[in-house]
């Protein structure tokens, strides 16, 4: 348990650190969990932190998830090099079982949350040191034979270089048989300088005869005095370091043992005896070698014969005559290339069919005389003497010739190696490799041969999509051409090695060579210009593009695509795909291809693309950029191009045909006493087939104005009113009509002193062309003065300019009276204005002459009222004034009058009011709201009433109590004179 934690927190505890082991030797680390809530087996994970990074985490292993280790040590993981041991629910061993030096670190181990609150510690670090080791045991292997009784003296040299601070521990062992037993300690001297003897030994270290001393700084001896036939066998020695661990324990971390000896013992009297002889003890590689072990004995016995190189064990023959091989010879037996027979009970044969470098050395055999086939210990054991067989190499020097027909080519062409061998003595194989610049050290195998002419492929170089079917062959006896179709970039370049290889007799003999490529991409020199004879172009005439393609290359031989981009003019898109021509001639549109239906044509001579479009439009007006892509050579099918380039941009404009149109210029005036007025817009001369829009104005008389948009009338004769003009009061008044071909009418129906001013219109022409209308110009007439002319000596209205100032959410009343009789069988209407800044006065309210109330300003219809107290009086009420309200009004009176039975009704006259100016002022501040809006002054009057009743009751409080004190003392002086007086009269009597 860590301080500060109680049994309730999760608690992760690792083993602790540092630690230090020998790189690659077998490590483990433990890490359990406690005080932890959920399942009974939880999860692990393991991490490290590098020192080269020691802030990011290296995945390791989990035992949870597969796919938790990272790339480096995935690897590892699948092949059990690194595991997790569960020990039981909670705990786990981490083994990695060859350590290595990127193994240093601080490596944590983490358990997944399983609680139902995060509480306490999850994870858990330890350091890790890798150390070289240095740990080294040797001794010299011999075949020793001792009669019985003899002493044996065997030693070992042990040495460490380790930097920490470590103990040694050596111990001597025999082993027995054919090893399918453990080996048998003899004697240990522990790391704590302690002498154990084996179970085997342990009375014999009791009295003296199995003794292991040191002598010097790195040897050790052991002394076995009376040596018995039960210490016969292979006698070695091992030596282990030991650190001591931060927990006190101490671990072994290396461990080392020494070649083998070979120990006889002879029991005393024997007339056994061996003898082996060799056919030749000096050969060639390949050369047969017959080794024959004769053994003599005064009677038949039952024999073990174990053959015996440098020591080694390569073969034995049990008592049955039942062979047994050495792992390291089975394959070369099961290959004839290796026999060992027993002709007779006394003679014994080992053949070698063709000697390697490996069988040289000395060969001896071990013969055991056994009591019975099946016994495991033998009676006695003779080593014959050893013979020195000497196996001299062969010598074959391979020369090899490495060149290119084709040093320097672009991507896309052939590549052609050639390999010349010289010096073989026999089929070679073959390997290619490519070793790209880009990444020096590796190397990639491209294709190889065998002996007997298989072919096999690099995984780069499988595809034949990518390079084509590449060719390996023979071309005769020593030379060998590699045959690469297509190269697929620059990165192909750098150097190309050949390797041959000769087998022999076990053996090989390599030969290696190379040369240098250079691949250019296609991408290099590659670049297309674009011209035209003409930027510019009238409706209805052709141009033509043209794209000049040039390259480091020859363009005619690999496949060509063209692009054409456009874009219009104005731009409403990037540039868009018009149309693309591939390499096997195919036309791809785009989405550019309404614009130039049935008006491209596309055309190609050597390196020059053309694009040609008839009768050209408008739409045809725009940006264009033609993009080239090629393809590498020997190829299919294309795949992604090799290279790309886009051209410079050009731009084409289309002129439209020049207008022609004309209209009336002259200014002119209309003058009406009343009703409606027309103003006319005439079409001097125009083209055939166009169509007109035509937009009215009106200029207000009142200098500096701006004209008012009246109405369009577009091309399609639908009508589109201005701002001024929109209300539908307005726009019943206004109306557009084309009377003929040329001559274009605004009708203005009851027109009144606001309609006053100049109108004039603008013309435009469009046509239609193909694909679309477009607008060839606009012309603007000469203006048209409209003016209202009728009598006012029937009418007198105040003229007289007036000014009235009202505080604001007051109503006002603004004058307007007639202040002569009306004629008979007429009537009066009144419209009400509205002074506004842009010269064109604003109608508010209109009283019909047939009693009908219209309301211009819709804004306005809720606080305005019309007000006649008598037949002649107009005055216009405006309720709730507000601030905008401000500013000149005046009313307009027209008397009509019916022109006849059932007949329209007719101005006959007509009269303007002058200037009523109005003026908002704030509204007045009263007593009660400045009270109101003075918390002080309000808590003032509010409370002032309660002091004065309470300074009042306070005073008629104090007035009565002096009252009542006045009181008493008048009825006590009343009483002392009444008893004066009383005693008076009695002194009197």
């Amino acid at each position: 348990m860590r301080k500060g934690l109680t049994s309730a927190q999760r608690l992760v505890t690792v083993q602790e650190g540092p630690l230090y082991r020998v790189r690659g030797s077998h490590v483990t680390l433990w890490c359990k969990v406690s005080g932890y809530q959920g399942p009974a087996e939880q999860n692990f994970q393991w991490s490290i932190y590098l020192p080269s990074a020691p802030e990011r985490e290296v995945q390791i292993v989990s035992t949870v998830d597969p796919s938790f280790p990272y790339a480096i040590y995935t690897q590892r993981v699948r092949g059990r090099g690194i595991f997790v041991e569960r020990l039981q629910g909670d705990a786990v061993l981490l083994h990695i079982t060859e350590l290595q030096e990127r193994d240093a670190g601080q490596y944590e181990c983490h358990t997944p949350n399983t609680d139902e609150r995060y509480f306490g510690s999850y994870s858990a670090k330890t350091n890790l040191t890798v150390i070289p080791d240095t740990l080294s045991a040797s001794m010299v292997p011999q075949a020793l034979s001792h009669m019985e009784g003899d002493v044996v003296e065997l030693t070992c040299e042990v040495s460490k270089a380790t930097a920490q601070h470590t103990h040694l521990s050596v111990g001597w062992y025999l082993l027995q048989g054919a090893g399918e037993q453990p080996a048998k300690e003899i004697l240990t001297l522990s790391k704590d300088f302690i002498l154990k003897p084996g179970p085997s030994y342990e009375q014999r270290f009791l009295e003296g005869d199995v003794q292991l001393n040191k002598v010097g700084n790195t040897t050790y001896k052991l002394v076995i005095r009376g040596v018995k036939p039960s210490d016969q066998g292979q006698l070695y020695c091992e030596a282990a370091e030991w650190i001591e661990d931060p927990d006190k324990t101490w671990k072994d971390i290396s461990r080392n043992q020494t070649q083998r000896t070979w120990l006889a013992v002879l029991s005393r009297g024997t007339d056994l005896s061996v003898d082996l002889t060799a056919t030749e003890p000096s050969l060639s590689e390949g050369d047969s070698l017959q080794l024959s072990c004769v053994v003599e004995a005064p009677k038949s016995s039952n024999f073990k014969v174990v053959w015996l190189l440098n020591d080694k064990e390569v073969a034995r023959v049990d008592p049955h005559g039942v062979l047994t091989w050495e792992e390291e010879y089975e394959e070369r037996a099961r290959l004839g290339q290796l026999r060992a027979f027993k002709p007779s009970n006394t003679v014994y044969v080992l053949t070698i069919s063709e000697v390697g470098l490996e069988d040289k050395g000395t060969y001896q055999c071990s013969v055991s005389e056994m009591k019975t086939p099946g016994d495991l210990q033998s009676i006695q054991t003779i080593v014959s003497s050893g013979i020195q067989v000497d196996v001299k190499p062969a010598e074959i020097h391979l020369r090899l010739s490495v060149s290119s027909s084709t040093p320097r080519v672009t991507a896309g062409d052939p590549l052609i190696l050639h390999c010349e061998v010289q010096g073989a003595t026999g089929p070679v194989s073959l390997h290619w490799w490519h070793l790209p610049p880009q990444q020096p050290g590796h190397r990639e195998l491209v294709a190889a041969m065998e002996q007997d002419g298989t072919l096999s492929l690099g995984s780069a170089y499988r595809d034949e999509g990518a390079r084509g079917s590449l060719r390996l062959q023979k071309e005769s006896s020593g030379t060998f051409t590699l045959v690469i179709p297509s190269t697929l970039d620059e990165d192909d370049g750098g150097q190309y090695r050949c390797e041959a290889t000769q087998w022999s007799r076990g053996r090989n003999w390599t030969g290696k060579g190379e040369a240098a490529v250079t691949v250019s991409s296609m991408g290099l020199g590659l670049h297309a210009t674009l011209r035209s004879r003409v930027a510019t172009v009238t409706y209805g005439q052709s141009f033509e593009l043209f794209c000049q393609v040039a390259a480091s290359y020859t363009l005619e031989e690999v496949p060509v695509s063209v692009r054409w981009r456009f874009q219009p003019s104005p731009p409403t898109s990037p540039l868009d795909k018009l149309v693309q021509v591939l390499p096997n001639g195919t036309v791809l549109w785009g989405a550019a291809q309404p614009r130039f239906q049935g008006k491209a044509q596309l055309a190609k001579t050597d390196t020059s693309f053309s694009l040609h479009v008839h009768s050209a439009l408008p739409a045809n007006e725009g940006t264009y950029q033609c993009e080239v892509e090629v393809w590498r050579r020997n190829v299919l099918p294309l795949g992604q191009p090799a290279a790309s380039t886009s051209s410079n941009a050009v731009g084409i404009k289309v002129v439209l045909p020049e207008s022609k149109l004309q209209v009336a210029m002259k200014d002119s005036s209309v003058e009406i006493a009343s009703g409606n007025a027309a103003i006319q817009c005439r079409i001097v001369f125009a083209q055939e087939n166009s169509q007109f829009a035509v937009t009215w104005y009106l200029l207000p008389p009142l200098a500096d104005t701006k004209p008012l948009q009246i109405l369009t009338y577009n091309y399609s004769s639908v009508p589109q009113y201005g701002s001024e003009f929109s209300s539908p009061a307005q726009k019943s008044r206004f109306q557009s009509q084309r009377v003929s071909s040329s001559l274009f009418q605004l009708q203005i129906l009851s027109a009144n002193l606001g309609d006053q001013g100049s109108y004039y219109c603008v013309v435009e022409e469009w046509l239609w062309l193909v694909d679309g209308w477009y607008k060839l110009g606009e012309r603007t007439s000469g203006r048209t003065t409209l003016k209202l002319k009728l009598s006012e000596r029937e009418l007198q209205m105040e003229k007289t300019n007036d000014s009235i100032s009202v505080r604001v959410g007051e109503e006002a009343t603004l004058p307007c009276r007639l202040q002569n009789a009306l004629l008979p069988r007429s009537r009066l209407s009144a419209t009400w204005f509205q002074v506004k800044g842009s010269g064109r006065d604003s109608a508010l309210l209109s009283l019909q002459h047939d009693g009908t109330v219209q309301y211009p300003e819709g804004r306005l219809a809720a606080r305005l009222f019309l007000r006649r107290p008598s037949a002649r009086d107009f005055s216009l009420t405006l309720s709730s004034v507000e601030r905008g309200d401000a500013g000149a009004y005046y009313c307009q009176l027209q008397q009509w009058q019916q022109q006849g039975e059932g007949k329209d009704w007719a101005v006959q006259a007509l009269a303007r009011s002058g200037h009523t100016q109005l003026i908002t002022i704030p509204p007045e501040s009263t007593v009660l709201s400045r009270i109101c809006s003075s918390p002080p002054l309000l808590n003032f009057i509010l409370y002032l009433p309660l002091v004065l009743i309470l300074l009042l009751t306070l005073a008629v409080f104090c007035w009565y109590c002096k009252f009542r004190k006045s009181k008493k003392s008048n009825i006590a002086g009343w009483m002392m004179e009444l008893e004066g007086n009383e005693e008076a009269k009695k002194t009197g009597l």
